[in-house]
C-alpha cells in the first residue's frame, strides 16, 4: 500500500528528531500542526487526501516566502535566513513548479475550450480559471496564472 504524504511527514520528523535536526523537526512539526488544523477546521474532522496536505504546504511555504520578503525589509536576515530555510524544507514535499512555457500552454488550451464552448473574452474569465485551477493545482501561484489568463483573454 502506498504511503501517503501525511505518514511520510510523520516518518521524516521522526528521523529529524533522532537525528538531532531541529530545525527540520520544528518546519515538520508545524506543517504537521497545520495539518491537523485543516482537518479539524468546520464541522466535522476529516482526514486530507494528498491533495489537501500539499495544498496546506503550499500555503505555509507560501507564508514562509512573505515573511523572508518581510525579514528581509526589516533588516532581521537571521531571521530571513530561518523562514528560507523552513520554505526550503517545506518545498521538498511540494510538486516541481509549472515552467513559464507550461502554464502558457496548459492556458492557450483552457482558452480554446473556453471558445469552444462559446466563451471568450473577459467573460470567460472564471471558467478558464476554473480549467486551469485544476490542472496547476499548487504547481503555479495563482496571482500569475490569474494575470495570464487575463492578457490571454484580451
Amino acid at each position: 500500500m502506498a504511503q501517503t504524504l501525511k505518514e511520510q511527514l510523520r516518518e521524516d520528523l521522526t528521523a529529524a528528531m533522532k537525528a538531532r535536526d531541529s530545525l527540520r523537526a520544528s518546519t515538520l512539526r508545524m506543517a504537521l500542526t497545520a495539518i491537523t488544523n485543516e482537518e479539524v477546521a468546520g464541522k466535522e474532522a476529516r482526514e486530507l487526501a494528498d491533495a489537501d496536505v500539499v495544498a496546506v504546504l503550499g500555503k505555509e511555504a507560501k507564508k514562509r516566502r512573505e515573511s523572508v520578503t518581510a525579514y528581509t525589509e526589516a533588516g532581521r536576515v537571521d531571521l530571513a535566513d530561518r523562514e528560507a530555510a523552513e520554505g526550503a524544507i517545506l518545498a521538498e514535499y511540494l510538486p516541481a513548479p509549472l515552467t513559464n512555457e507550461e502554464l502558457a500552454a496548459i492556458v492557450l488550451d483552457a482558452v480554446a475550450a473556453a471558445a469552444a464552448d462559446g466563451k471568450t473574452g473577459p467573460a470567460a474569465m472564471g471558467a478558464v480559471m476554473k480549467a486551469v485551477q485544476e490542472k496547476v493545482a499548487g504547481r503555479a501561484a495563482g496571482d500569475a496564472v490569474a494575470a495570464l489568463v487575463r492578457s490571454s483573454l484580451s
